[in-house]
């Protein structure tokens, strides 16, 4: 079970980067290509899910003997974190965790300020953390690791400054009161300008 759960993290993290990243630094070309933006993550998704896993024998080499509490707390952490990212997905809708009012400007959505948007700016990326570092601590997986602090820096240097000047241009002065409102990006009750 440890070795399907750490090679589905692998193969499926991908996703956050090869989708996010580029839509956000060239929205308007992903505007034009409208529905087919969702074609080409995916082609540039398989290739890298199928090097993972070809070469999972490689990424689960090497691990970690943690201790059981090490292992108890990945899986409260793993929990929490899919509770959480249940509960934006709730809060904002599936439209709008695939990016649809990225893409599609004509459909038009709202800034959400209750449950944990009231707390911090991006649960929906403090949860995939949460629950990369609960895998992480419950299989004892190097390369899980990794991808744990490559998504954590990656969402944090690149994805959210990204996401909130797009925020910005989208929602204006409502954004900036929402940003007053809740100074932390990612972390609750850290201070993020």
């Amino acid at each position: 079970m440890k070795e399907f759960l750490a090679i589905a993290t692998l193969m499926f993290w991908p996703v956050i980067p090869i989708f996010w990243i580029p839509l956000h630094f060239s929205i308007r070309l992903f505007r034009r290509l409208g529905i087919f933006t969702y074609i080409v993550p995916g082609i540039a998704w398989f290739p890298v899910a199928y090097l993972i896993w070809t070469h999972r024998h490689f990424l689960l080499k090497i691990a970690i003997n943690f201790p059981l509490y090490v292992n108890i707390a990945g899986l409260i952490l793993l929990i929490s974190g899919t509770i959480l990212h249940i509960w934006t997905i709730k809060l904002l809708g599936f439209g709008t965790i695939i990016g649809l009012p990225e893409v599609f400007p004509e459909i038009k959505n709202k800034i959400i300020n209750k449950g944990p948007f009231s707390v911090v700016r991006h649960p929906t990326y403090l949860a995939h953390t949460l629950m990369f570092s609960g895998v992480f601590l419950f299989t004892g997986f190097l390369s899980v690791g990794l991808v744990a602090l490559l998504d954590f820096f990656a969402v944090n240097l690149i994805i959210i400054p990204l996401e909130e000047k797009e925020m910005l241009e989208r929602f204006g002065n409502v954004y900036k009161e929402y940003c007053k409102k809740v100074s932390s990006r990612f972390i609750p009750w850290l201070f993020h300008p």
